[in-house]
């Protein structure tokens, strides 16, 4: 990757940002194999659009969004509500890499985010394999 540009700048900006956002969500949402994670969610995907929208701006160096409006994001603290296990981290991210794969970022920027998501979604998991929230 480019050292001199932010992965906010090597993405697109707002605009690419917000087009593998909503394409995330959409893959979620019409995907039988995303069943047991899109059911964590309202009926409405706007919020969870625009929510991860806004943490990803900060997260990957751009406008410091979700910070400014909801404070620090405390992503595993959000998320111990949910029973996240090796299911549920594996269907976000099978939705999030078919998202990446008709992004059209230059492939190292691809690998970049691949790699930071799949950490980001281990980290989530608060549960073991048969078991509820630990």
């Amino acid at each position: 990757m480019n050292e001199l540009n932010s992965l906010y700048d090597l993405i697109g900006g707002e605009t690419k940002l917000r087009a593998l956002v909503d394409r995330f969500y959409d893959i979620m949402d019409s995907s039988p194999e995303a069943r047991d994670i899109r059911a964590y969610h309202a009926k409405s995907l706007s919020q969870s659009r625009e929510k991860l929208f806004m943490f990803l701006s900060g997260w990957s160096g751009g406008p410091s969004l979700y910070i400014e409006k909801y404070g620090h994001p405390r992503l595993r603290q959000r998320h111990m509500p949910f029973s996240i296990g090796m299911r549920e981290r594996d269907q976000w991210l099978w939705c999030m890499n078919k998202a990446l794969d008709e992004s059209g970022f230059l492939p190292s920027v691809v690998d970049h985010l691949r790699k930071r998501f799949a950490e980001v979604a281990d980290f989530m998991r608060n549960k073991t394999d048969g078991e509820h929230n630990v």
